[in-house]
């Protein structure tokens, strides 16, 4: 073999290597648990001042920035008046050309999805619909800091996303509407992935019906990656619309795509636990998401 080939065949497998961190849905597993432990992350409760606690420790060992965004707003009936977290970690600050990671860390205050009307008032764990999406972004933080991609990242764990009225889509996603309202233009990702909602043990993810109208390249990044990889819970075909964290970055111009498996039995009910969720799900997301940013 001639010497410039082997050069070119050792660089080509330095690169893939570098490229391509290995995801473990195990370690992501114990973070969505992790979060559970602290119990539900609602307004207000003890659970949710030790989860924040918990996000900004574990974003802090990993991120060159990070800081917390706090606002207030109003939810429920009566309305009530609580105070909103978000938490920010920013890899590679200095870097003009960005991508926006994010899911949503608070839980419902209500199971008023629960078959037993009995658990209507009772609040929820969050196992899949907060904790899932939180847990890929910690062991992505991880990835990236032991092996920086080449764009800038912001990772972003959203409050006050689940504590809307239903029928009424200003009630919902105000993490990120603040988010949008103070820093969409000078962060300026070039495109978001929001994951939400992706620890389901039986995992299907369908296109999203307003990230397909408004960010159908990011979509089609992201389900043509799964098709690649050969995960087949990526499903391409629409068959929700949801108003979720990526309508207000949608809406302050900013590409973004949920990925959300919205098929899910147990949302907003009191059975929504770690033991509905699997460590391969996780890792089907965290995969075809590392994999988009790494060949970005």
């Amino acid at each position: 073999m001639k010497r410039a080939q082997l050069f070119f065949m050792i660089l080509a497998c330095a690169i893939a290597c570098k490229s391509e961190p290995v995801f473990d849905g195990n370690r992501a597993m114990a973070f969505l648990v992790a979060q559970c432990d602290f119990g539900p992350r609602t307004p207000g409760s003890e659970g949710h001042r030790l989860c924040r606690e918990y996000l900004i420790a574990e974003i802090t060992k990993h991120a060159d920035e990070v800081t917390t965004q706090a606002f207030m707003y109003t939810y429920g009936s009566p309305s009530q008046v609580a105070t909103g977290y978000n938490i920010i970690g920013r890899f590679q600050p200095g870097k003009r050309d960005r991508l926006l990671l994010c899911a949503h860390w608070d839980t419902r205050p209500w199971a008023d999805e629960d078959p037993d009307p009995a658990n209507h008032q009772k609040p929820v764990l969050g196992a899949n619909d907060g904790a899932s999406g939180v847990a890929v972004l910690l062991h992505l933080a991880e990835l990236f800091a032991q092996n920086p991609p080449r764009p800038g990242i912001d990772i972003v764990f959203f409050d006050a996303e689940d504590a809307g009225s239903h029928n009424q889509n200003q009630t919902w996603a105000l993490g990120s509407a603040a988010f949008a309202r103070e820093y969409a233009y000078s962060y300026n990702p070039r495109y978001a992935i929001l994951v939400d909602m992706i620890g389901d043990n039986n995992l299907n993810i369908y296109q999203e019906g307003y990230s397909v109208r408004y960010a159908r390249p990011v979509v089609n990044k992201l389900w043509d990656k799964a098709a690649e990889l050969g995960i087949s819970a990526f499903i391409p075909e629409v068959s929700y619309v949801v108003y979720d964290d990526h309508v207000p970055l949608l809406q302050a111009g900013i590409q973004a795509a949920d990925i959300i498996d919205f098929d899910y039995k147990y949302w907003h009910t009191i059975q929504d636990t770690p033991d509905k969720c699997s460590p391969a799900s996780l890792e089907a997301v965290g995969r075809v998401v590392a994999a988009v940013v790494y060949e970005d």
